[in-house]
């Protein structure tokens, strides 16, 4: 038996943790923004370094190539961060919506209860007798089915002592 407490608890639990899930998305999106931001950075050093390359220095090379290769490593790490920040999104949002159906289940099976509870005593009276009416014509429709089938069987006599009865009486009238 579920109370309403109970139902109410799994209410404010569903909805704490869709909040929770709600403040993770927007800290995902929060470092994305970081990330973008540290991109832009990174791009933007390496279009120095570039420029500088192109005047002439080959001492400062060496830099350029270390730089371009964080930028494609900070790029990586993006693209893998954002993918598993969508997967996690993905994650939250269907347990989301299995505890969400999870519950609705759960207060349409509890509804009808809930409802008998709210009844005044006449209708649960007449519930009650409803009950035993649908139990009494079980009870009358078997024995129909029966006293049908007997009647079968003895109209199945019948008609055979009538038979026998009329070929006796034909055997009389040759005789």
């Amino acid at each position: 038996v579920v109370t309403r407490d109970d139902v109410e608890e799994s209410l404010k639990e569903v909805w704490q943790y869709v909040k929770d899930e709600e403040q993770l998305l927007k800290d995902l999106h929060s470092q994305i923004e970081e990330v973008d931001r540290r991109l832009l950075v990174k791009q933007a050093e390496r279009d120095y370094w570039l420029e500088y390359k192109n005047v002439g220095s080959k001492v400062d090379a060496e830099k350029i190539m270390n730089l371009e290769k964080d930028i494609k490593q900070v790029k990586d790490n993006h693209h893998r961060t954002a993918e598993y920040y969508r997967n996690t999104l993905k994650a939250a949002k269907e347990e989301k919506d299995r505890l969400i159906e999870r519950h609705m289940k759960l207060c349409k099976e509890e509804a009808p209860e809930k409802a008998v509870r709210y009844l005044d005593k006449n209708s649960c009276r007449e519930i009650r007798e409803n009950e035993w009416l649908k139990e009494e014509v079980k009870v009358y429709q078997k024995q129909v089915s029966d006293l049908k089938a007997s009647i079968q069987l003895l109209e199945e006599e019948n008609i055979s002592l009538v038979t026998k009865l009329i070929d006796s009486r034909l055997q009389n009238l040759r005789v």
